[in-house]
Formats: C-alpha cells, structure tokens, sequence
C-alpha cells in the first residue's frame, strides 16, 4: 500500500508595512493588527486561510510598531505545537547587518535561516493585510502541477485601478508573460478591455527558486528589495513564474459565494469593506462554518438592545459585538465593535465604531470611522458638517471622517 505524503511546507506572511495610508489608525498599531468587522484584526484572514487549509508552520515577519500585533498572534494564535504546528511572529533580527526590512524581499532574505531550519519543499509567502477567502490547498496544486518556480495568486480588477496593484499580463497557459508593478498606464485585457489582471500579494515559491531569487536581488544595489516590484518581474524574465486564477477557488462551504478580495491599505478601502460586510446580502459571507476566520474575542457579555422610556431601539443592517449597548438610539449600516455604548436619541449611520467608544446622548454620528476609546458628548455632531470635521480631524479622499483613539467629540 502507497501512503500520500503531503509536501513540507514553510508560511511567512509578511506583516512589516508601516501603514501610512491607514493613519490616524496606524498611529500606534501596525497595519496588520487594525481591528476589522468589531472582533477580529486584519491579520487573521490570511491567517485563517492557511490554517484552515492545513499548512501551520507560519511565521509572521514584524517591524513597525508591532507591539500589538505581537501580543494578539502571542494570545490568539496558539496552535498544538505537540503536531508540529505554530504561529510565531519574527521581528528584524539584523542577521544580515545593522538594518531594519529594506523591503518585503530583504525581510526574506534576513530570515533565510528560518527556511534553512525548516526545511520546507514550498514556501507560501502572503500579505497580512487584505480581507479574502482562500484555500490554499488548491492555489499549490496547481503551482505543483505547472512546474513554476512561482505562482502569482491574481485577480481582474477594474483598469483605472491598476497603478495599485501589479498587473500581469499573461502568457501561453497560466505562465506571467509579463509583470509591471503600479503602472501608470496600461491596457486592459483582450478579452475585457475594462479590466486588468492584478496580483494579490500572495504567492507559493519552490523552495529552491525563492532562495535563488532572494539571494540574487539581495545582491543587486539597484533593486528595493521588493517581492512585486523586484522578485517576480525578474522571475518572469527567466520563465519561471506562472498565475493562479483566483476566481477557480472554492473554498468548502463557500461554493455559491462570489469570489471576494479586497487589499484594505486605503482608509476608504478600510471603509468600502467594512460597508460590503452590512449590506442585507452581504459582499463577503462570514459565517461559512466550513472555513471560519479564527480570532479570539474579549470576554464580555452578550450585546443588549434597552428601550430608554419611551424611546426604542432601531438597528438595521448593523455587525453588534459583544458587550454593546444600545438604549434606545438609532443605528444603521454600521459596525459596533466590542463595549461600545450608544445612548438614547444618538443617531449611528453608515460608520465604524472601534471598541469601548461612548455615542452620547442625542449626538449625530455619520460616514465615520472612530477609533478606540473616544467620547463622542450628548448632542455633538459628526460627520454632518464636513468643513468643521476637517479642521479636527483627518478626512479621507472619499469624505469619510476619521477620529483617532481616545479623543473627545464635543
């Protein structure tokens, strides 16, 4: 009888972005470790995915203000290292000389030991910030069965979004015939002018390539050290690297949900997400239980809806954590994260409310995103007067007003 042996895999996702994009909230959290749909962290969906695929040898590669980030993988993600599996985060260890991350690349190649120790025959490298649903099991099929040396996980977004993304434009079968990161301009695909084919940040790497690859750009004075931006472009050069359709995964339990993925780097994309997640049929289904998005949740009581004399509670097409109270306020298409209270007569719509926030009584609370720990007072407005709410706060492109943590809205 013949047994399958699985092949040794290694995961590092790399968590070591700064985030500017996303301020006031990644003034003192890193980008990964945001708070997204009231009780989870950004990271946790591709932590999730891989996890749920069976590939639990991660590490997370950490730099910018990772403190919180360290703390929620060190209590959320303890995994049974008695089978050989963890979750453990690596910050920059200056193996390679007195320098933090130069880039994603260089942060690769300053932990070659860890792949060396490990010993993996694939290398899955992800991005911690993007909010999706994979199964990584079917992205390394292929991978194994084309005989790439890398594999681009990729998705047709809209053309007048390209310079976001690194666009591939294909080749015979599923080879990358060519790679542009961020372009300014370029053309859609033959097929459907309107749309490009962009990478996703993730990629799965014969072990052997990677280390080539990062060896050979961490010797090129001239490269940034970047996996989109260096890496992939100079391994399509010599042939070896090939795209995944994402549209073909399907992870269990989610066969009738549309395809979804959103790269959350912008504080409107942060915003746009968070708004799919409300809609009466939402963009992106959490409550597959066949592929859960694993988190840990503070331990407070249930939500609690209180009619305040005679005014009643109205929530509509709203995400309640736990430990919320609503006393006889109106919220609507929004999220409330874990202890937020909202007093009687408030008004909620279409905002984010991030934890332990008080909405006073009477106050107007609109396109908003408001960060830990604030105090909005009885009767003050938000999100009403946009000319006002820029000279406190910051605005985004979209219009969208942002207070940071612990603030106070009079």
């Amino acid at each position: 009888m013949e047994f399958y042996q699985r092949p040794r895999t290694l995961s590092i996702v790399l968590a070591g972005g700064e985030g500017k994009r996303l301020q006031p909230l990644t003034l003192d959290r890193a980008k990964p470790a945001v708070p997204f749909a009231g009780q989870y962290r950004l990271i946790d969906f591709a932590l999730s995915n891989l996890a749920n695929g069976g590939y639990r040898k991660i590490v997370v590669l950490t730099q910018y203000k990772s403190h919180s980030l360290d703390v929620h993988i060190s209590r959320t993600w303890r995994l049974s290292t008695m089978l050989g599996a963890y979750v453990t985060s690596v910050p920059a260890q200056m193996r390679r000389g007195p320098r933090w991350f130069l880039g994603s690349a260089d942060a690769i190649y300053q932990n070659l030991n860890i792949i060396e120790d490990e010993d993996p025959d694939f290398v899955f490298v992800f991005g911690a910030d993007h909010i999706y649903w994979l199964d990584p099991r079917q992205f390394l099929d292929q991978h194994m069965a084309s005989g790439a040396g890398v594999t681009v996980a990729a998705i047709r977004v809209p053309v007048e979004q390209a310079r976001q993304f690194g666009v591939i434009e294909p080749g015979a079968e599923t080879k990358i015939g060519a790679f542009r990161e961020k372009p300014e301009e370029v053309a859609g695909m033959p097929e459907d002018p309107g749309m490009v084919l962009a990478s996703m940040g993730n990629y799965v790497f014969n072990r052997t390539a990677l280390e080539e690859a990062i060896r050979t750009d961490a010797a090129d004075d001239g490269s940034v050290h970047d996996v989109g931006g260096n890496l992939i472009p100079a391994m399509v050069k010599s042939g070896e690297a090939h795209y995944y359709d994402f549209t073909t995964n399907l992870v269990p339990g989610g066969e009738e949900d549309p395809p979804y993925w959103r790269d959350v780097g912008t504080l409107d994309s942060y915003y746009d997400a968070h708004m799919d997640l409300v809609a009466p049929e939402p963009h992106f289904n959490m409550y597959n239980r066949m592929w859960p998005i694993h988190s840990l949740g503070r331990d407070l009581p249930p939500a609690k809806f209180v009619r305040d004399g005679e005014r009643h509670c109205d929530v509509t097409n709203t995400l309640v954590s736990r430990g919320v109270i609503v006393s006889g306020g109106t919220v609507e298409n929004s999220v409330l994260s874990p202890g937020v209270r909202v007093a009687a007569g408030a008004v909620v719509e279409d905002s984010i409310i991030l934890d332990d926030t008080h909405i006073g009584a009477g106050s107007v609370v609109k396109r908003a995103i408001v960060d830990k720990n604030v105090h909005v007072a009885d009767g003050a407005r938000l999100g009403v007067d946009s000319d006002a709410d820029a000279e406190r706060f910051t605005m985004s492109d979209g219009g969208i007003v942002v207070v940071p943590k612990g603030g106070r809205i009079d």
